[in-house]
């Protein structure tokens, strides 16, 4: 899933790349994708891109005094298109494409889901706190001082793991960027906040910055077609089972869930005792 990192580059590089441009023809091939649209989409013939940036893992592209927020979800993407094979309009099921916006110079770029599980939404609003999934975000992963992010992480009790990863505390950090961010922290995914000391959430946070900060740096002015690249080159846990850590040369270990899992070295993290299972896991936190 794009995460903060990827979502700011593929913003910036709209910004390099599209903005200024005008639409000339904004398609919905994938009538599910569009949750909510308001203006109609052939309101957008005309108008031309005024910005792009980011809510948490939205994506907010400003056209003309509107805005299209996409999440793109587990599988999507944004490819952008130097040009297209054929004039002609999208039919509708077009395969993986979701959406697609050509602009005035014959360029353009479409929003891609992979797989037959479609999760990918796309907003197109006034103003993007109108989409229900901005609205609950709390504040940015790259905003937030220490005492406040102290503050989110204790108003939530539960595992670390999953509290780093819930929008509503902090917006942006996702199943991967977690993964490293507790591997820098040497904290066990499965450490209760309740529990951690003052020490703990300190060097979190600044595992938190380090992290998110150094993979914006890296993603950003990459190309949208490099940046899935670029992201797992940086791992040095995250989909990396049975590869030595680079910090220790434990051999890296995986927890699975029903439609996900999580990677973390035991030797850095858990005291070398191995994470069997998250709801029989003894350890201590």
């Amino acid at each position: 899933m794009p995460e903060l990192p990827e979502v700011e580059a593929l913003a910036a590089y709209l910004r390099e790349r599209a903005v200024g441009h005008t639409v000339d023809r904004f398609e919905v091939p994938s009538f599910a994708a569009l949750k909510t649209y308001d203006p109609q989409p052939s309101a957008l013939t005309g108008l031309p891109l005024s910005a792009a940036g980011r809510h948490g893992k939205f994506l907010d592209i400003g056209i003309g005094d509107f805005h299209l927020v996409v999440h793109l979800a587990r599988a999507g993407w944004l490819h952008y298109r130097d040009s297209f094979k054929s004039p002609a309009p999208l039919k509708p099921g077009s395969g993986p494409i979701a959406v697609r916006m050509r602009l005035d110079d014959g360029s353009g770029f479409d929003l891609t889901e992979a797989g037959t599980q479609k999760s990918l939404a796309a907003y197109l609003v006034r103003d993007p706190s109108e989409v229900p999934g901005v609205a609950r975000l709390g504040p940015d992963a790259l905003a937030v001082t220490q005492e406040e992010f102290a503050e989110r992480i204790r108003s939530r009790k539960g595992q670390i793991k999953g509290v780093l990863v819930d929008q509503e505390v902090l917006a942006g950090i996702g199943n991967a960027y977690s993964d490293e961010i507790l591997h820098a922290a040497r904290l066990s995914p499965f450490a209760l906040t309740g529990k951690l000391t003052d020490e703990q959430i300190g060097v979190l946070y600044s595992a938190m910055r380090e992290i998110e900060t150094d993979a914006v740096q890296r993603s950003v002015g990459q190309r949208a077609a490099e940046l899935k690249g670029e992201k797992r080159a940086g791992m040095r846990v995250h989909a990396r089972t049975g590869l030595p850590c680079p910090v220790c040369g434990d051999t890296v270990r995986e927890v699975s869930f029903a439609d996900k899992s999580l990677q973390y070295c035991a030797t850095c993290q858990t005291g070398g005792k191995p994470l069997a299972d998250r709801r029989l896991s003894k350890l201590v936190r």
